[in-house]
C-alpha cells in the first residue's frame, strides 16, 4: 500500500492552491509548513496531482466496497456508489449497503422464478422500474468516466500550452536581446563615424592653418570669420548625437559586488554618503561611497562595507531574506525587515542594536516616523505593529486587515496608514483601538500607499490597474486615476509644493506599472500630465530627484532611465545586466543607487 506523509500532503495542497490561483493562501501555507526546506522535487509532481490523488482514492473505495474475498461476487450486480456516500461513510457501511442491495436483487430474482408467467402487473412495473434505474445508473457512470477523460485531456492541453508559452517567451527574449545588441552595435558605429568626422575636420583645420601661415593678415582674418559663422539649419546628425550622449558611460558607474543573491531594496542615508542594500542572501550591507566622481575612484567599489548578517551559521536559509529597510531621519540607525518576521535595528557602523520579535509572518514594509521614537512594520500575519525604540518593545499591534499587510506609511509622528491584499486601506493612530478612517474603493490588492509632503492627501495603487488619491475629509477618493492597463506596483509624490524645499513648483504624482509605463498626474485635477514610455518590461521603482526636476525609473528590462519631468523625455540611460528592483537618489541629487537581480548594487554619477 502506498503511504503519504504530512510533508508530501502539505506540498500537494500547496500545489493545488497555487495552480487554482489562490497565490497568497499558497504562500501562507508554504511558509507555515516550511516547504522551502522540503526535499520534494516539484518538477516530478504533475499538475492537478491532488485532484488525481483524491479521484483515485474514491475509485479505490468503490472497488473495495463492491469486492469481497469471494470471486463469485464479481457479477453483473457490481454497482457504483454515490460520491457523497463514498466521502461520508466508512468502508464497513458501504459494504453493508452493497450487500443489502444484492440481497434485494437476489430476492427479486428468486420470486420472479417462482411466479414466472403469473406476475402481477404492478410487480412487472416495479421490475421494469428497477431495470430502468440500473440503466440510468450505468449511463451516469459512463458520463462520469467521460468527464474524467475530458478533464485529463484538458490538463494535457494546458501543459502543452504552458510549454508553448514558455518557448514563445524564450524566443521573444532572444529576439529582444538581438535587437538590443544590434542597437548597441549601431551606437558604437555612429560614435566611430563621429570620431572619424571630428578627426577629418581637425586635419582640415590644421591644413588650412598651415596654408594660411604665409598668407596676408587680412586673408587669415577673413577665413577665421567664415569659420565662426553658424548656419540656421541644425545638422541632422545632432539628434543621433543627443541619443548617444544620453547613455551613461562606465566611467560614471561604480559597481558594488558582494551580495550572493538578488538585491531587493536599497536606500541612501539622509545624513551622509552611506548606501544600504538588502538581499535574498540573508544580509543587508552598508556601503561607504566616496563623495567624488566614480571616475576618480581607482577601485571598482567602495573602500568600506559593513555586512549585516540576519542568520546564525547557515547562509542559505531563505526565511532570512531581507525584504525591506529604512533609515531614521538622522541617518544614525537602519531598520531592516526580514522574511523570518523579525525587525532589526542596526547602527550606521553595522552593529546590531536590537531585535524586534512579535510578528508571525514575513515583514514586507517598515518605516520610521520623523521624530525617530517609533518604528512601524507591516506583515503577512495581517497586522501592523508600532515599536517603541527606547524600550525595544512593541507599543501597539493593529489587527484590522483580513489578509497580509503590504505597505505602511506615517502621516505624522503618531498616525499612519496601512494597506493590504484585502483591498482595504486603514488610517490609524497610536493609542486608538479602531481606525480613524477607512478607505474602500479598490477592487484588487493594494500594493503601495504614500502620504503627500504635508500629510493631507494619501495616494494608493492596486492590482486593479488604478491609482487613487484620498482625503481624510471624505470617504470616497478625490481622484480615480485609470490610464494604466495593468497592475500598478508603486507610486511616488514629487518633493515639490507646500511643505518641501521646492515650494514654488507644483505637486505631482508618479505611478509605475506592469504595463511598462510611468505616468505623471496633476494632483489638483487628477489629469494625466505625461505618459513616459521607454521601458520594455514591468517598472518596479521610480524616484524623484531632490529638486523635483528629474525622475529615475528601474525596470525588469535591465534599464534605468532618468527623465526630465518638465520635458517628459529621457535624458540619461544606463543598461545593466539584470532586472532592477529599486532606484534611489542621494540627498545632494548627484548620485543614484540601484539594486539588481544579478546580485549587484550600482552607483551612478548624475550631472547635466
Amino acid at each position: 500500500m502506498i503511504n503519504i506523509n504530512s510533508q508530501q500532503l502539505n506540498y500537494l495542497v500547496y500545489r493545488y492552491l497555487h495552480e487554482s490561483g489562490f497565490t497568497h493562501t499558497a504562500f501562507t501555507l508554504g511558509y507555515e509548513a516550511a516547504l522551502n526546506k522540503s526535499t520534494i522535487d516539484g518538477n516530478l509532481v504533475p499538475p492537478g496531482a491532488l485532484v488525481t490523488f483524491v479521484q483515485k482514492g474514491i475509485q479505490y473505495l468503490e472497488l473495495e466496497a463492491n469486492l469481497t474475498c469471494n470471486e463469485s461476487d464479481i457479477d453483473e450486480d457490481f454497482s457504483f456508489i454515490q460520491p457523497i456516500d463514498l466521502i461520508t461513510k466508512s468502508i464497513y457501511e458501504l459494504q453493508q449497503m452493497i450487500n443489502e442491495k444484492k440481497q434485494n436483487v437476489q430476492k427479486a430474482k428468486n420470486k420472479g422464478n417462482r411466479e414466472r408467467g403469473q406476475e402481477h402487473p404492478r410487480e412487472k412495473d416495479k421490475e421494469a422500474s428497477r431495470e430502468k434505474e440500473k440503466e440510468h445508473s450505468r449511463e451516469r457512470e459512463k458520463e462520469i468516466e467521460q468527464e474524467h477523460v475530458r478533464e485529463r485531456e484538458k490538463e494535457r492541453r494546458v501543459r502543452e500550452r504552458e510549454k508553448k508559452t514558455e518557448s514563445e517567451i524564450h524566443q521573444e527574449k532572444e529576439k529582444e536581446k538581438h535587437i538590443r545588441d544590434r542597437e548597441r552595435e549601431l551606437v558604437r558605429e555612429k560614435e566611430k563615424e563621429e570620431r572619424e568626422k571630428d578627426k577629418a575636420k581637425q586635419k582640415e583645420k590644421e591644413k588650412k592653418s598651415q596654408d594660411l601661415d604665409g598668407a596676408p593678415l587680412e586673408d587669415r582674418m577673413q577665413v577665421r570669420q567664415e569659420e565662426n559663422v553658424t548656419t540656421a539649419e541644425p545638422d541632422p546628425m545632432e539628434i543621433d548625437n543627443n541619443s548617444i550622449s544620453s547613455l551613461i558611460p562606465n566611467s560614471d558607474v561604480t559597481v558594488l559586488e558582494g551580495h550572493t543573491s538578488e538585491v531587493f531594496v536599497c536606500a541612501w542615508s539622509p545624513a551622509g554618503s552611506l548606501l544600504a542594500s538588502g538581499s535574498g542572501d540573508s544580509t543587508a550591507r552598508i556601503w561607504t561611497v566616496g563623495d567624488g566622481l566614480c571616475s576618480s575612484n581607482p577601485q571598482n567599489g567602495p573602500l568600506n562595507v559593513a555586512v549585516l548578517k540576519h542568520y546564525k551559521g547557515r547562509t542559505n536559509d531563505k526565511s532570512k531574506d531581507v525584504t525591506t529597510l529604512d533609515w531614521n531621519s538622522e541617518g544614525t540607525l537602519l531598520a531592516t525587515g526580514s522574511y523570518d518576521g523579525q525587525a532589526r535595528i542596526w547602527s550606521k557602523d553595522g552593529e546590531l542594536v536590537s531585535t524586534l520579535t512579535k510578528h508571525k509572518g514575513p515583514i514586507f514594509s517598515l518605516k520610521w516616523n520623523k521624530k525617530g521614537d517609533y518604528l512601524l512594520s507591516g506583515s503577512v500575519d495581517k497586522t501592523a505593529i508600532v515599536w517603541d525604540i527606547k524600550t525595544g518593545e512593541w507599543k501597539q499591534q493593529f489587527e484590522f486587515h483580513a489578509a497580509p499587510t503590504l505597505d505602511v506609511d506615517w502621516r505624522n509622528n503618531v498616525s499612519f496608514a496601512t494597506c493590504s491584499t484585502d483591498n482595504m486601506i486603514y488610517v490609524c493612530k497610536v493609542g486608538d483601538n479602531r481606525p480613524i478612517k477607512t478607505f474602500a474603493g479598490h477592487r484588487g490588492e493594494v500594493n503601495a500607499i504614500k502620504w503627500d509632503p504635508t500629510g493631507t492627501l494619501l495616494a494608493s495603487c492596486s492590482d486593479d490597474s488604478t491609482a487613487k488619491i484620498w482625503s481624510l475629509k471624505q470617504d470616497t477618493c478625490l481622484h480615480d486615476l485609470k490610464e494604466h492597463t495593468k497592475e500598478i506596483y508603486t507610486i511616488r509624490w514629487s518633493p515639490t509644493g507646500p511643505g518641501t524645499n521646492n515650494p514654488n513648483q507644483p505637486l505631482v504624482l508618479a505611478s509605475a506599472s506592469f504595463d511598462s509605463t510611468i505616468k505623471i498626474w496633476d494632483v489638483e485635477t487628477g489629469r494625466l500630465l505625461h505618459n513616459l514610455v521607454a521601458h520594455g518590461d514591468p517598472v518596479y521603482s521610480v524616484a524623484f530627484s531632490p529638486n523635483g526636476e528629474y525622475l529615475a525609473s528601474g525596470s525588469l528590462d535591465k534599464c534605468m532611465h532618468i527623465w526630465s519631468v518638465k520635458e517628459a523625455k529621457v535624458v540619461k540611460t544606463y543598461m545593466g545586466s539584470g532586472g532592477i528592483f529599486e532606484v534611489c537618489w542621494n540627498k545632494e541629487g548627484d548620485k543614484i543607487g540601484a539594486c539588481f537581480s544579478n546580485n549587484v548594487v550600482i552607483v551612478l554619477d548624475f550631472r547635466m
